[in-house]
């Protein structure tokens, strides 16, 4: 496994430990002599940090690989969506909003995997990174303003908003992108797709026709 896919699979592995810290009532609200909130806040901030950064050093190194394509989005709804659910468990962001989000995760995630399946190639856009660095900025603001800086929890709360729009605006345009993308492409039926993917078919002698 190269280094950009171990940091994708390093991503997974922060979630639960991101979780356990947010959910878990620790004595004082410490966290080794830290504040819940600032360790929180590191933890999510790192594994933000290697969703930029695995995609880089893909790039640069020429290592992208269809392992990496298929884990690196995943690892990031996993991110986004336990993070998001476990702050409205806490009450910090309404059900409503969240429900939405991950609802529209979901859907791109069906779109990509008909694409995939079709051999379309549809990278993310700049509205998807868009939505992506909002919803970074609204969970960091949330995070840190949870219970200590009531400032910081009132602009994580707005930030939420700019999350919502962003995330339908950049759906409705993957959506066009897909629904262009799949009408430009050709019809193939299934049973000569698998035809074509065997590499053991026998040619057919067409002078015995």
């Amino acid at each position: 496994m190269n280094l950009p896919n171990s940091l994708t699979v390093a991503r997974i592995f922060l979630v639960p430990l991101l979780v356990s810290v947010l959910l878990t009532k620790f004595e004082g609200r410490l966290v080794v002599g830290l504040p819940v909130e600032v360790v929180a806040a590191a933890i999510f901030g790192l594994a933000s940090l290697t969703d930029w950064l695995d995609g880089y050093l893909a790039r640069r190194r020429q290592q992208v690989t269809w392992v990496g394509q298929i884990l690196d989005p995943l690892a990031d709804k996993l991110l986004i969506s336990a993070t998001l659910i476990s702050l409205v468990q806490l009450g910090l962001t309404p059900a409503w909003m969240v429900t939405v989000i991950i609802g529209r995760e979901f859907a791109i995630t069906g779109l990509r995997s008909i694409a995939y399946a079709r051999g379309l190639s549809m990278p993310a856009s700049n509205l998807g990174k868009l939505k992506m660095a909002s919803q970074v900025v609204a969970i960091l603001l949330l995070i840190l303003g949870w219970e200590r800086m009531p400032v910081l929890l009132l602009l994580g709360q707005a930030a939420m908003w700019v999350v919502l729009v962003t995330a339908l605006w950049s759906a409705m345009d993957y959506y066009r992108r897909f629904s262009h993308a799949l009408a430009r492409s050709p019809k193939v039926t299934p049973i000569a797709e698998a035809r074509a993917r065997r590499q053991d078919y026998p040619v057919r002698d067409e002078r015995r026709a």
